[in-house]
């Protein structure tokens, strides 16, 4: 269920309720039984806590989508050992 944000035209007093969509907008000030108005703010999803990062989910040129990495060729076997003894050549 969503927050809403009321502050009193009156008294000046502002707090913040859950709300049902379905629920009607309050009128009267808890405080003072004064007239309340509905603030608004600029954004309708705000993400709090970490992990909501721009970068997140991007590499560094802005696509969702890693390119996958190239097949690599196998390495080479290991050469024989130095200290083995070079064959006779006759």
């Amino acid at each position: 269920m969503p927050t809403y944000a009321y502050a009193c035209k009156d008294c000046s007093h502002a707090f913040d309720i859950v709300q049902s969509f379905s629920d009607s907008t309050l009128t009267s000030c808890p405080e003072c039984q004064g007239t309340l108005r509905k603030k608004f703010n600029s954004v309708g999803v705000v993400f709090k806590g970490s992990g909501f990062y721009r970068t997140d989910s991007r590499d560094s040129k802005g696509s969702a989508v890693s390119p996958a990495p190239a097949a690599s060729t196998p390495a080479p076997a290991a050469a024989p050992a130095a200290s083995a003894p070079a064959a006779a050549a006759s």
